[in-house]
């Protein structure tokens, strides 16, 4: 029942429509403020990893161990992908174009920073955005998405449509 609602409501979509612009301007301006401010990922992974010793590590030793192995090696390409991440995801949010996907990546990267011993803002984050995953569609609907959903699925049907005809051609 209250998965419907956030599904299909007019003024749920209105209220999402703020959490979605909210969030999207987090997104935004952290990424902006990495874009501009010289960030670096590497720090940033080499501190969570330091987080992972201790009699209560705030970042688990399976964590630690990717971030170690994986993702300092490949520090420069981690600061690339966060940037451009957060300001993608922040611009679509705002926009509200693809909605279920940016809201997807945002969560995946608010959990990587959790995993990472970052509390901030990411846990808040997360909530919010898993009412805007709930709710599907209806987090876009006053967005892009109204406009960019259905012409992508009617260039899918039309397409599923042809190719059924040359199908039944041969």
């Amino acid at each position: 029942m209250f998965v419907e609602w956030l599904r299909k409501n007019g003024v749920v979509a209105g209220l999402l429509a703020i959490i979605r612009i909210y969030l999207g301007y987090q997104w935004l301006t952290a990424g902006w403020g990495k874009l501009t401010g010289g960030f670096d990922a590497g720090g940033f992974i080499q501190g969570a990893i330091e987080k992972s010793s201790g009699d209560h590590p705030a970042v688990q030793g399976w964590w630690a161990s990717f971030l170690e192995h994986v993702a300092l090696p490949g520090a420069d390409i981690f600061t690339f992908l966060v940037m451009w991440g957060e300001i993608l995801v922040g611009i679509a949010l705002i926009l509200g174009v693809f909605t279920n996907f940016a809201a997807l990546m945002g969560i995946c990267m608010n959990f990587a920073f959790l995993f990472s011993g970052t509390v901030s803002t990411n846990a808040q984050m997360v909530l919010l955005t898993v009412f805007i995953l709930v709710a599907g569609y209806n987090a876009g609907k006053f967005g892009l998405d109204r406009y960019v959903i259905p012409f992508m699925k009617k260039q899918l049907f039309h397409k599923k449509e042809t190719a059924g005809e040359v199908i039944e051609a041969h």
